[in-house]
């Protein structure tokens, strides 16, 4: 387990090439070249430290070597991804606090998008496109990734797959083998990135824009290089591109994968789960552009569908790009907005959060069990298009939802022990336990979260390592019975 942990690190050492390369042939300042120079052999050292050994071990994975690696891996790669910011800011005299440092990492690596970061329009290329490529990352998965290499490694990979992925039905399998499947949806990945590249180069983006703004918008990342976000550009083309590749990053990938093989979009059509992503973001978008227009925010409804489509996507597919400062509108749209961050994507997308499949199946659960009143000797199985739902699939759910609601309950108190207001510890936490982004307030899309103390940022940090191991991965870990033999 540690050899693998150590071949994933030297991975990532290789991967700060691509910031130190662009540093050097932009003749950045010494400062951010002598960054990555320094970071990638400390990255070497250590995974070939624990490769070197641990590679002679039995290295058949159990269930619960999957849970630690996946956990470990999440946790020691953006303390890992961090060192390049530490030392960079050091060079240039503006220290960043090792605090500081591993919240943007955790926030990029773990697609968030939240920033303690001021002056992005000023720092290096070199360093922009270290946290933009750091969402690309782990946009899909480090660890998926991994899993589509492991037969050369002699590494099962079914268990880290199954952590790794998103939802509560993770045994269903597309293709014979597990690692075909992982290589099959970076396939679909790396084919999204490639369009959503020369889609923005298209509408006008520079080179290094539509590089870096691709990598945060097919991962449903949401960071920029701009402090105005996508305001920067005020183009609508690009708005409407953006909102395209984040409604389409927001559906499952094993469905395009399949799409792909069958050649048909049947697989999409049919499948509940997207329809209900896509149905919620155009419903909850036109709504917004209808209230918009009453409370006159806006004079033409061309504009307003723009601005509610551009916002409404991005903030409930867990991207939260922003072109405006939409915590200005009416009351009831960040609310919302905040509230579809933790529902409306898909299990098997980018994105984070509750996951609609989980809302779908809440939601027939309950229907079931009203009917149930009625007609208590009905056979009636929880059924998701033509398929009936295992009941350990319900139980999955409701433990899921069980643990979702005490941690962001549990962290809001924290957060309110330490002072903030009620609104803004609520929707740091949220946004962060959703991976998206933006709160309220001073957190909000016109700030981000420099103002916080190093215990509130702690606190979120935490919160956006557990958001994306989806709760269950970490809290097993607290159990004893994880560690007895």
């Amino acid at each position: 387990m540690l050899a693998l942990l150590g071949a994933l690190l030297m991975a990532f050492a290789v991967a700060m090439a691509v910031p130190l390369a662009v540093a050097w042939l932009g003749d950045e300042p010494h400062a951010a070249r002598d960054a990555f120079a320094a970071s990638i052999p400390a990255a070497l050292l250590l995974g070939m430290l624990l490769w070197s050994g641990n590679r002679e071990r039995p290295r058949e994975l159990q269930p619960r070597d999957g849970v630690l690696l996946v956990v470990l891996t999440w946790t020691v790669l953006p303390l890992c991804a961090s060192l390049p910011l530490q030392l960079y800011f050091a060079g240039v005299g503006q220290p960043l606090s090792f605090t500081d440092a591993a919240f943007e990492a955790m926030s990029a690596l773990t697609t968030t998008g939240s920033t303690v970061l001021t002056g992005l329009d000023r720092l290096p290329l070199s360093i922009n496109l270290w946290r933009c490529l750091l969402q690309w990352i782990g946009g899909m998965g480090i660890l998926v990734l991994a899993v589509a290499i492991l037969p050369l490694l002699g590494v099962g990979g079914s268990q880290l797959f199954r952590m790794e992925s998103a939802g509560p039905m993770k045994d269903a399998k597309h293709t014979p083998r597990i690692a075909e499947t992982a290589k099959g949806l970076w396939t679909v990945y790396a084919s999204l990135s490639i369009a959503c590249l020369l889609a923005y180069r298209a509408g006008g983006m520079g080179w290094a824009d539509a590089w870096m703004h691709m990598f945060t918008t097919v991962s449903l990342g949401g960071l920029s290089s701009h402090d105005a976000s996508f305001g920067f550009f005020a183009s609508p083309a690009l708005e409407w591109i953006a909102v395209v590749f984040m409604l389409v990053c927001s559906c499952n990938f094993a469905l395009y994968f399949l799409m792909l093989r069958k050649r048909s979009w049947r697989p999409l059509l049919a499948d509940p789960e997207s329809r209900g992503t896509l149905g919620v973001m155009v419903g909850a978008s036109l709504f917004v552009a209808a209230l918009l227009m009453v409370e006159d925010e806006f004079q033409h409804v061309g504009e307003a569908l723009r601005m509610a489509f551009f916002h409404v996507v991005s903030i409930a597919s867990t991207t939260g790009y922003a072109s405006t400062d939409y915590g200005q509108w009416p009351p009831l749209v960040p609310i919302l907005l905040l509230l579809l961050s933790g529902l409306s994507t898909s299990a098997g997308s980018t994105g984070a959060g509750i996951k609609m499949i989980r809302l779908l199946i809440l939601l027939k659960q309950a229907r079931r069990e009203m009917q149930r009143m009625l007609h208590p000797r009905t056979v009636n199985p929880v059924m998701l298009g033509q398929r009936p739902v295992a009941p350990a699939a319900i139980f999955s759910v409701l433990a899921f939802m069980l643990l979702y609601g005490a941690t962001v309950i549990g962290l809001t108190f924290v957060l309110l022990g330490t002072g903030l207001p009620f609104d803004t510890a609520l929707s740091a936490v949220i946004g962060s336990v959703n991976n998206m982004g933006p709160g309220l307030n001073e957190i909000g899309p016109a700030g981000n979260y420099q103002p916080f103390t190093d215990v509130q940022t702690w606190v979120c940090t935490l919160a956006m390592l557990l958001g994306r191991l989806e709760l269950l991965s970490v809290f097993v870990l607290l159990t004893p019975a994880f560690w007895r033999d």
